[in-house]
């Protein structure tokens, strides 16, 4: 269970709920913006009071199931530290370190996980396209005769400004997210309950009968509606992605208080202005605020948008933050943007390469309708890995039994198949465009962790083992020993460094004192102090150091260094020389098919080399050159 922000003061604790409001529930509460016209496929003619009840009833219990309950009820109980997001739920599923993914059944959930935290990607590119486009649409309601391109273009401006304002850091202007966003709730909730007074039948929606006999008379053209329903509650992962900025507690009264209460009673709100105005559906939020209203609301509704999109970009730069430290991406340059908050951090390579993706489905699809079109297949995949890693960490990790777990979950499985079903059939309409660039994405991370691994095999094959290089050095006396001290980067603590070797083989000295050093990455969010470093004599003057770092944390070799003078092992950063091997990969097909050996080959002569990504004194490095057949 999360211990994070346990006992915070009241004004602590209110200022991380509006903050709740900022950077946890932006994607989903941009959801009215283009949800309800989905459902009906912006058809007046599929308006009818049964119609209209039926759809809000599977809005309101599909909201209270998948978020209320699942996400909010349990997903967020399996924390890491405080941390969520789907890498951190298989590490509480499966917390193991050593031989955890040779069973069966653990090597299909990290499959499953790596590729639901693939398909985040291509969500993370739809939805600030469909968001910042479906707001500046409520220009066609104030401005009827408005062409189509100007919206595009007036999208694209957009964009283009939010990606390039990333590099800056949100840290100043995410103090304004939180009362933003409440105004956009506050403003949604009036909305809503001015409608449902002059329509009070809508509240008949809460009996869960009407959703289910709904999709009964409909048979498989429900289906259609189910994919505009599930669009109320995309960015729901965003509750336990964003979960250790804020912590649990003020994500759960943030959602009962003030965003789920005002989601429903807007929708509810839309569903009484069809009831009057079945033509409304082109646009039901700009048709539910009086005409003086809606430039306000188009303007308020467009910052909204960019803050769902806001979150959801620094969500992606932390999970491509995990994923390098994972093994399964590799080196990126990796900006801290705060000073003060460790997770403020930007990624320009995946910034730029998502600002071009948000900017190619804009002009592809032209509209917020054919967006709508490749939305949701991503993200109910992506829920439907979570529901099923949830039984494990369930089992293994709450000590449920399986009864009582499948019992659990077994409603949200369910429904999270459907909702997958049911925007499979949008695949041939747009869908294919997150799949795709999912199944790119995956294809490198399986690559490069795979890659990464045969690298390290066919390197301990040229290695000499450890111990019997430090027996060979304390009986042949007769290598020269130069002052200072050397250091090894080693991947292996069982093997001596390649880079060790060539210096020899070529310099013919050792230095006086030898440090091999490992950076371990755990599967956790964050290594405590304590926890930091091991430091272990092998011999006179030669050390092993194991610095551990968690997925959320980014390795510092200076630093690491400098904290062994506070376990007796004093360094003189002038007097330390560092080490490298830089492996040229030259593809075959001896180890992947061709074409994969030539995709790890580009990805890892593009990775950030290792003097930056550690912060390693550039001076002090001596690189050796590496060939490998791979």
């Amino acid at each position: 269970m999360s211990q994070n922000h346990a006992s915070p003061t009241s004004a602590k604790f209110g200022l991380l709920c509006l903050t709740a409001l900022g950077i946890v529930f932006g994607d989903i509460g941009t959801s009215p913006l283009y949800a309800m016209r989905e459902c009906f496929e912006g058809n007046p003619h599929h308006i009818n009071p049964e119609s209209v009840l039926g759809v809000l009833s599977l809005i309101i219990w599909t909201i209270v199931i998948m978020i209320s309950i699942q996400y909010v009820g349990l997903v967020m109980k399996a924390d890491k530290q405080g941390e969520g997001g789907i890498l951190s739920l298989l590490s509480v599923a499966f917390p193991e370190r050593k031989g955890m993914w040779r069973t069966p059944v653990a090597k299909l959930m990290l499959t499953l996980a790596v590729f639901g935290a693939a398909l985040l990607y291509g969500d993370a590119m739809i939805t600030p396209a469909i968001s910042v486009i479906s707001a500046v649409e409520g220009l066609t309601v104030v401005m009827p005769d408005l062409d189509p391109k100007i919206i595009v273009a007036i999208t694209l401006v957009i964009l283009v400004m939010m990606f390039s304002l990333q590099q800056l850091g949100t840290a100043k202007v995410g103090a304004a997210f939180g009362p933003i966003m409440l105004l956009w709730f506050a403003t949604l909730a009036v909305m809503g309950a001015f409608w449902v007074v002059r329509a009070p039948q809508v509240l008949a929606a809460f009996n869960p009968w009407l959703g289910v006999r709904f999709l009964l008379h409909h048979g498989h053209e429900s289906v259609v509606v189910l994919t505009g329903v599930f669009l109320t509650i995309t960015g729901g992962e965003s509750l336990y992605g964003d979960m250790g900025h804020v912590g649990r507690r003020p994500i759960t009264l943030s959602w009962f208080t003030v965003v789920k209460p005002a989601l429903i009673l807007n929708y509810l709100g839309q569903g009484a202005l069809l009831l009057q105005n079945p033509a409304g559906i082109e646009n039901p939020l700009q048709f539910m605020m009086p005409s003086w209203g809606r430039m306000p609301l188009l303007i308020l509704a467009t910052c909204a948008a960019v803050i769902a999109s806001q979150a959801l970009i620094s969500g992606v730069f932390s999970l491509t933050m995990q994923a390098v430290q994972l093994g399964y991406l590799p080196r990126i340059r990796i900006s801290h943007t705060s000073s003060s908050e460790r997770g403020q951090i930007y990624i320009s390579r995946v910034n730029w390469l998502l600002m071009f993706g948000c900017m190619g489905l804009v002009l592809g699809f032209q509209s917020s309708k054919g967006l709508a079109a490749a939305y949701g297949i991503a993200v109910s995949m992506t829920m439907a890995v979570t529901s099923i890693l949830l039984f494990f960490a369930a089992t293994r990790a709450w000590k449920w039994t399986p009864l009582k777990a499948g019992a659990a979950i077994i409603v949200q499985v369910v429904m999270n198949l459907v909702f997958v079903y049911a925007n499979s059939l949008k695949i041939f309409h747009g869908g294919f465009v997150p799949i795709i660039a999912a199944l790119v994405l995956y294809t490198m991370m399986t690559t490069w962790k795979a890659g990464r691994r045969y690298l390290s095999h066919k390197l301990q094959e040229q290695a000499l083992p450890l111990k019997q290089f430090l027996e060979s050095i304390e009986r042949g006396k007769t290598v020269h020993r130069v002052p200072g001290t050397a250091v090894f980067m080693a991947g292996s603590t069982g093997l001596t460094p390649i880079s060790l070797l060539h210096n020899l083989k070529h310099n013919k000295v050792l230095h006086e004192r030898i440090i091999f050093l490992t950076i371990d990455s755990e599967l956790h969010p964050y290594v405590t102090a304590d926890q930091r470093l091991t430091i272990e004599k092998l011999a006179d003057n030669v050390y092993r150091i194991v610095g551990h770092f968690g997925f959320m944390e980014q390795p510092d070799v200076t630093e690491l260094l400098r904290q062994c003078g506070e376990h007796n092992l004093m360094l003189d950063p002038m007097q330390t020389s560092y080490f490298l091997g830089r492996e040229t990969i030259i593809p075959t097909h001896h180890t992947f098919a061709r074409w994969r050996s030539k995709l790890f080959s580009t990805m890892s002569r593009n990775a950030q080399s290792a003097v930056a990504y550690y912060n390693i004194p550039p001076s002090r490095v001596v690189e050796f050159g590496i060939q490998i057949e791979l």
